[in-house]
């Protein structure tokens, strides 16, 4: 019963039973599971699951919800290919990029900008920075939300993480939780250069 009423639900164009059929069908098949696999999870028929997959029905959410749960995935999983098509893309060739100044009291610092996306809830910023030597000057400390990748380009410096002191050298990386104060202390060769990639929630 539960199948032909939702064969009857299918519409005219079919474009988001597509998407769901595509996402179910990825799903299945990263989990190594035949469509009979699946049905046996969740008690989806594998008729239907077929169904689904080729476009042709479109399915209840207590059906999304079965398989979801026989997935071990969120619901949200099998509407992912049903979003918006369009997406920022941003390519930067070797030695380019949006050279910008920051400045935060005596302390000033250059950054290329390589990349910047906002989305509902999430925001990201690629960043190539460097640091020079002053006597004069300190880089600011951060108190922020989300997470931050650091790796060493070039030179050395001390990065300070709440209580700790973290020696950085080119080619080393490291990634924090920017909820805890956290910055440069100390800048140890001429300039130190680094890529900064951060990702926080709006």
């Amino acid at each position: 019963m539960t199948d032909q009423i939702e064969q009857s639900k299918s519409n005219s164009d079919g474009g988001l039973d597509k998407a769901v059929g595509k996402a179910l069908r990825a799903l299945r098949e990263t989990n190594r599971l035949t469509a009979r696999d699946l049905a046996t999870r969740s008690g989806v028929s594998a008729a239907m699951i077929s169904r689904i997959e080729n476009g042709q029905v479109s399915p209840s959410l207590s059906t999304l919800e079965a398989l979801a749960n026989a997935l071990d995935v969120p619901i949200g999983s099998l509407l992912r290919e049903t979003g918006t098509a369009t997406a920022d893309i941003t390519h930067v060739v070797a030695g380019k990029g949006l050279v910008s100044t920051r400045v935060a009291g005596k302390h000033s610092h250059d950054f290329t900008a390589l990349g910047f996306h906002r989305r509902p809830g999430l925001e990201f910023e690629a960043l190539m920075v460097t640091l020079d030597r002053k006597d004069d000057s300190r880089p600011p400390i951060y108190n922020g939300h989300g997470c931050l990748f650091i790796y060493g380009l070039e030179g050395e410096a001390i990065y300070l993480y709440g209580d700790r002191d973290i020696h950085l050298r080119a080619g080393d990386s490291l990634s924090l939780d920017a909820e805890l104060r956290h910055g440069f202390k100390e800048v140890l060769t001429q300039t130190f250069r680094f890529l900064s990639v951060q990702a926080a929630g709006r």
